[in-house]
């Protein structure tokens, strides 16, 4: 039987952690497609990350408005081709503060920093989104249990996923072992961990190639996540 036949139900896999299935629209998959082969071009383009240890990622990434490296962000591609970062567009941040307070079933400027949604407490107004990462996933790449720690700020991570279904581990704050839980990520579906979860354990242990819907003419998985850098 055909599980796409039903839909998929949202979910709470830990407190502050939620996934939103299909919460990209089809069209709304292609424009953000199209943007990501734009931003993939050189200068500060798509590039293999290498880490302190001397071995490299086997996703590759190109980052918006901040450039991630091992531990750190810079204003520079400071391990890649030096040029400028480039620019964080306001319409995806304006995407994370609405996936944030659909995932949490609250006002988008309350979710943040501000309110009662998951990412804390008060009234203060949130900050602006201003980081993405933006990692594409051939048919062999996956990603290993890590923390998104290098931000000042504990703002929700929201998480972004085209093209093929990963398998994705979300773990807790103690460590990369047990417990954890495996979601399958499709095309379309929206993460966000926050709160009591954003400093968890993550990771992608494997991709299904060839899953991606047939209409976004994508090959392997696109993931965009996107922070509040706090810096």
């Amino acid at each position: 039987m055909d599980d796409s036949l039903f839909p998929r139900p949202r979910a709470e896999i830990a407190p502050g952690a939620v996934h939103v299935p299909d919460w990209l629209t089809p069209a709304a998959q292609a424009r953000t497609l199209a943007a990501c082969r734009e931003w993939a071009r050189p200068p500060a383009g798509l590039r293999t990350v290498r880490m302190p240890s001397g071995g490299e990622m086997s996703v590759r990434t190109v980052c918006l408005g901040w450039h991630w490296f091992p531990y750190g962000y810079a204003r520079t591609v400071v391990d890649g081709d030096g040029a400028p970062v480039k620019p964080f567009p306001p319409w995806l941040g304006e995407l994370a503060r609405a996936a944030v307070a659909d995932a949490y079933g609250t006002e988008a400027h309350g979710t943040e920093a501000g309110g009662t949604g998951a990412g804390g407490t008060g009234s203060a107004a949130p900050p602006p989104y201003d980081i993405a990462l933006v990692n594409f996933y051939g048919p062999d790449a996956k990603m290993g249990m890590h923390q998104d720690r290098d931000e000042e700020s504990d703002a929700p991570v929201v998480s972004l996923s085209l093209g093929d279904t990963c398998v994705f581990r979300f773990g807790t704050a103690s460590g990369r072992g047990r417990p954890w839980t495996d979601v399958e990520l499709r095309s379309g579906d929206l993460f966000v961990f926050g709160g009591p979860a954003r400093r968890a354990f993550h990771g992608v242990p494997r991709t299904l190639p060839g899953t991606a819907p047939p209409e976004l003419g994508l090959s392997g998985r696109l993931n965009l996540t996107l922070r509040v850098s706090g810096l």
